[in-house]
């Protein structure tokens, strides 16, 4: 195969206006230039591939068989360069994002809706999971970028920290007494104590805070859901481990909850 690939495309355009003068015009080169380009692509593949006259040039048959086939391929690289602008333009193409249940609902979807509307054309994917279950998805390559709890162990990941949040504890009616004042951990560990599950970074983030402390965590309940966690506060069955800046919704509309 010719190594030079702007011999075949000068060779196209050569083939399509049927002239050196015009070809030289649309390329931007010399009319010489364009000549010894042809000559040297007729010397390398040991064909004639024009028939000079004085109205111009005229494709051999072997001229019109290469013609052909160079058409297409250079039809379908302009398509493919075409494609990778429309990329790099977001006109087309394929987000996949991995994200938690919880960030995807109270965080995540303002800036869904933005981008959508910005970026109609591009399609957007959505692989729920534990912060676990994103890493692996991004080393996996099975989505583009993950949203979730930090922290993140792992060297081939780039983490941009984007929403600092605070984890709190909630209580509802039969707890009120205790949002009226700082409770030392002895006293919190004493009580009823409702957490996510601890696959969950939330959960092992704040365990391991107690456990520092040197008191070690044994939850009364363990949940698959902050939602979940919260309607169990809700209904006195303890008191519930949450992040702060994703319960207020609920706090708002669910009067008996008190932060803790």
């Amino acid at each position: 195969m010719i190594g030079n690939l702007d011999l075949y495309r000068i060779f196209n355009v050569v083939s399509k206006n049927n002239s050196f003068s015009q070809a030289a015009q649309e390329l931007y080169m010399t009319q010489s230039a364009v000549s010894q380009a042809i000559m040297k692509l007729e010397r390398e593949l040991d064909q004639q591939l024009f028939y000079r006259t004085s109205k111009g040039v005229v494709l051999t048959n072997e001229g019109k068989l290469l013609y052909e086939h160079i058409h297409s391929a250079i039809g379908i690289i302009q398509v493919g360069e075409e494609k990778l602008s429309a990329l790099k333009t977001l006109e087309t193409g394929h987000l996949r994002i991995g994200v938690g249940d919880t960030i995807s609902r109270y965080y995540l979807l303002p800036y869904l809706e933005e981008f959508h509307d910005k970026y109609p054309a591009i399609k957007l994917t959505i692989l729920n999971g534990t912060t676990t279950e994103i890493v692996r998805f991004i080393r996996s390559g099975q989505v583009d970028v993950g949203v979730c709890n930090l922290p993140i162990e792992d060297e081939h990941i780039h983490v941009i920290p984007t929403f600092k949040v605070h984890d709190t504890f909630v209580g509802g009616d039969a707890f009120y007494d205790l949002s009226q004042r700082t409770l030392s951990i002895e006293e919190l560990m004493e009580q009823p104590l409702i957490f996510l599950e601890n696959k969950s970074n939330a959960r092992r983030y704040v365990e391991n805070y107690f456990t520092q402390k040197g008191y070690p965590l044994s939850p009364d309940f363990e949940l698959g859901s902050s939602d979940l966690v919260l309607d169990f506060a809700r209904i006195n069955l303890g008191i519930a481990c949450v992040i702060r800046e994703f319960s207020q919704h609920y706090l708002e509309k669910k009067t008996s909850l008190k932060f803790i």
